[in-house]
């Protein structure tokens, strides 16, 4: 990495968590020229700042790169998997067990409208 760091990069401990849950490149396809972990320090800038994929800064992977990588392992499950996994190992390193063993559920009331009553619902007339 020869550029300054962001505030929202990896730290080189969080890497080498992550490094192995990383999916290796597809057999038989183009070898990977891009720095894996780049790629991921632009996903994690872009949802820590909640900037456009479009406007990254130039000096991280181009942005559609960035975005192909993240929406791809969306799809997959990796994101999914990489989540699990890190979770289990914290448990596990908190004296717990990987899996919780309940759960709390929530509900909320939201109001849709700050009109209410019927004048929210009614149709125009023309």
């Amino acid at each position: 990495m020869n550029r300054r760091a962001y505030p929202s990069d990896l730290a080189e401990a969080e890497w080498e968590l992550l490094k192995p849950l990383i999916p290796p490149p597809k057999p038989g396809g183009n070898t990977r020229h891009v720095d894996i972990r780049e790629v991921i320090n632009g996903i994690l800038y872009v949802l820590r700042s909640g900037c456009a994929w479009r406007m990254m800064p130039h000096d991280l992977p181009n942005w559609s790169t960035v975005y192909g990588y993240f929406n791809r392992w969306s799809k997959d499950g990796t994101w999914e998997r990489i989540h699990t996994q890190l979770r289990g190992d914290l448990r596990e390193a908190e004296g717990r067990t990987r899996e919780a063993s309940a759960g709390i559920m929530d509900s909320q009331s939201v109001k849709t409208t700050e009109k209410g009553d019927r004048a929210a619902t009614t149709r125009v007339r023309t």
